[in-house]
């Protein structure tokens, strides 16, 4: 089993994709480290995706000479995440790491911070590009979209089905309309469907919402089994969603060989349904990487530190990290030179064979 340090430093050195740029040591030391704060919000407490991601920040933060205090709620509620950061910035923490629970919710507040000199940086779900200076991300919408449909289609193929000949129905099921990340997998997905996939049918264009709640998550599974008996194909694109609906399926006495079911969610919380037979595959990227940069990244910039788009950071443990412009994750995104992406440079397909290598 590979420990967090080494799977850190297995992380990939960026390819250029802007020219001129300048390279920095990630030592940051215009401040003394031990003395800098990063608050570090999830979208909702419990969850394992974000447990673990708070584990690597801890970790990281640890070793590097800084400290992270999580604060997050159980509920998945855009005003408990308002009040978290109105509290940060009356606290004049040093800086904050959010993943946002809407795109456009929490624009005011983190203006706010920044106004008040505070380092906003976003991971996992952005903001509005002049909001924050720079967002985490664990790839691109065109990434993460083709990676949830590739996955359903290469277990449809188990089942014995043609994906690419046959009338495959699926739905999608995740946390809700307004979330960044979630929805931008999902248009790309769909497109990416359009083109490879004419054939399939989505039996529910409205979506499927559980609100990031785990008992919801359960209940709106069992809602789409009994709406859509005929279903072919479930894609949680919610680290929250994906263990609900396989829940979901383990009660109503479903397996792998009756419906696919795939998505977005840790190893440790999909482990038992996969030796359980409930799912082949699923994915996700490293969070406690993501965890650690992010609030690393924070780190740098309270300490001093700027970064501007095309810079290229090297990060200890990590390795060299480069700024790309915000149109990386959107074409139509604001730019700025101080305000741009970082993008995990991989991401994990688990299934029975390799699900017992990974622990988080």
């Amino acid at each position: 089993m590979r420990s967090f340090v080494s799977i850190l430093a297995s992380v990939c050195i960026f390819t250029a994709l802007l020219s001129g740029c300048t390279q920095s040591s990630g030592g940051a030391s215009a401040n003394n480290g031990g003395d800098i704060t990063v608050v570090f919000i999830p979208k909702v407490t419990g969850n394992s995706f974000f447990e673990s991601a708070n584990d690597g920040a801890q970790a990281y933060a640890e070793k590097n000479g800084f400290h992270v205090s999580y604060e997050g709620s159980p509920q998945a509620v855009v005003d408990n995440q308002i009040s978290i950061i109105k509290n940060a910035i009356e606290q004049k923490t040093d800086a904050i790491c959010v993943s946002s629970l809407d795109a456009t919710a929490l624009d005011s507040v983190m203006k706010e911070a920044l106004a008040a000199g505070i380092k906003v940086v976003t991971w996992d779900s952005d903001v509005s590009g002049d909001a924050r200076m720079i967002m985490v991300s664990q790839g691109t919408p065109d990434q993460l979209g083709k990676m949830l449909v590739e996955m359903g289609a290469k277990s449809l193929t188990d089942q014995g089905k043609k994906p690419t000949v046959d009338e495959i129905r699926y739905v999608w099921h995740y946390s809700q309309a307004f979330v960044t990340d979630q929805n931008s997998w999902r248009v790309s997905g769909e497109k990416y469907i359009s083109e490879t996939y004419p054939n399939w049918i989505n039996a529910a264009p409205d979506n499927y919402y559980s609100e990031q709640d785990p008992q919801k998550s359960i209940d709106i599974g069992k809602t789409i089994f009994t709406e859509h008996p005929d279903i072919d194909l479930i894609i949680c694109n919610d680290s929250t969603a994906l263990p609900g609906q396989a829940q979901a399926a383990q009660e109503l006495g479903l397996g792998a060989d009756d419906v696919v079911i795939t998505g977005f969610a840790s190893p440790n919380s999909m482990r038992d349904y996969c030796k359980a037979g409930i799912l082949d595959r699923w994915g996700l990227w490293d969070c406690k990487v993501q965890g650690a940069l992010g609030c690393y990244i924070a780190y740098y910039l309270a300490s001093g530190n700027n970064i501007s788009v095309g810079d290229k950071i090297d990060i200890p443990d990590i390795g060299i990290v480069e700024v790309m412009p915000n149109t990386a994750l959107d074409p139509q995104a604001y730019t700025a030179k101080n305000s741009g992406v970082v993008i995990l440079p991989s991401r994990t397909e688990f299934t029975i064979n390799n699900v017992d290598d990974y622990d988080f």
